[in-house]
């Protein structure tokens, strides 16, 4: 018996790992978060899955749902939005089976600031504008932030943010962001991408608050840094015809070249 986190991705049903979607064929019980996991992914549990939603079930109540499937060596798909590298609560939940010496293992998914990249069409990193993608978020009810982990800290380095789980916050995103970035700095805020009802909303930091529809209250992605301009950045060495590499040494001296004859 196993337990199976699979990330199953920000929203669309076929934005899944094919790994996931046989996984979930497999077992027959299937834990999902209900708020955030679409049903039309439930269509892949076999014909009489047990299958529950987690939404109101305390982390006590999952792991007595898991240790029902443990006694009777049934396998548990365990689906959780988005990628499970972060901000998915599988650490506590794999800490507690480790415990109970319950096998796990882990799928990965489609995470949010990728699928919000991707309706946004851009590139979040852009020679000469940006080479890093910092994923935070701001202190909320469920975690704190660590020392240092600010958004005026991260700010500093001039990169691309992808701040997740601060909708709410926004008022305090704009003023920690601000001195740093600039008012006209482009901000792009993604509702539920990948959702049928996905918005998109570009504006800068000054632009921002008036921008927002006011009933865009959680589950939106904020997107910040001059990547976003699309515009003003370099042309990649990677695909210059000068550009020495193993699929295109430029001479036969190169050093690709060497090594592809098996020099020393």
């Amino acid at each position: 018996m196993t337990v199976h986190f699979i990330g199953a991705g920000p929203g669309a049903a076929d934005l899944i790992t094919l790994r996931g979607r046989d996984l979930i064929a497999a077992c027959p019980v299937c834990l999902y978060a209900g708020s955030l996991v679409p049903e039309a992914l439930l269509a892949h549990c076999p014909e009489g899955a047990k299958i529950i939603n987690t939404a109101a079930l305390s982390l006590d109540d999952i792991m007595a749902e898991i240790k029902t499937a443990h006694e009777q060596g049934q396998d548990v798909a365990r689906l959780h939005s988005g990628d499970l590298s972060v901000w998915s609560a599988m650490g506590e939940q794999i800490r507690r089976l480790k415990a109970e010496d319950i096998p796990v293992s882990v799928t990965p998914g489609v995470p949010s600031f990728a699928a919000a990249a991707a309706s946004l069409g851009t590139e979040l990193t852009l020679p000469g504008l940006g080479q890093s993608v910092v994923l935070t978020r701001t202190p909320g009810r469920a975690s704190s932030m660590p020392e240092g982990e600010s958004l005026a800290n991260f700010a500093r380095t001039g990169t691309t943010l992808a701040i997740h789980l601060s909708i709410g916050n926004l008022d305090n995103v704009i003023a920690d962001l601000t001195p740093h970035y600039g008012a006209d700095c482009p901000v792009a805020v993604v509702y539920r991408a990948s959702w049928p009802d996905e918005q998109i909303i570009r504006a800068t930091l000054e632009t921002l608050k008036d921008a927002l529809d006011e009933k865009i209250s959680r589950t939106a992605l904020i997107l910040v840094g001059p990547v976003l301009k699309g515009e003003g950045f370099d042309e990649s060495c990677l695909y210059s015809k000068d550009y020495d590499r193993r699929y295109r040494p430029q001479s036969a001296d190169s050093a690709w070249s060497s090594w592809s004859h098996g020099d020393d």
